[in-house]
């Protein structure tokens, strides 16, 4: 499996603090984790249409995070869209 527990806890780790999974930040990083590899299978796989219909609903729960965290609190949204490398 591409997701184990040990990168999870990285990526929590990296973005959050410790292990505070509900973070705005920490769930955009996972998202865009999973995002990433969905692109990459797809790449290879081009009549996967389950797996691209799961990347545009992928994708549209991090567009929702951002815009969360963008109307919440504008510096947040623009450091994490910087460090993950999210064009806007």
């Amino acid at each position: 499996m591409y997701l184990t527990k040990e990168i999870k806890e990285e990526i929590f780790a990296q973005h959050g603090e410790k292990a505070n999974t509900g973070k705005a930040e920490a769930q955009i990083a996972l998202f865009t984790f999973r995002i990433s590899h969905l692109t990459e299978h797809l790449k290879k796989n081009r009549h996967d249409y389950n797996t691209e219909r799961s990347l545009v609903l992928l994708v549209g729960k991090r567009r929702s995070l951002l815009d969360y965290l963008k109307k919440k609190e504008i510096n947040r949204y623009r450091e994490i869209i910087k460090v993950l490398g999210i064009r806007k």
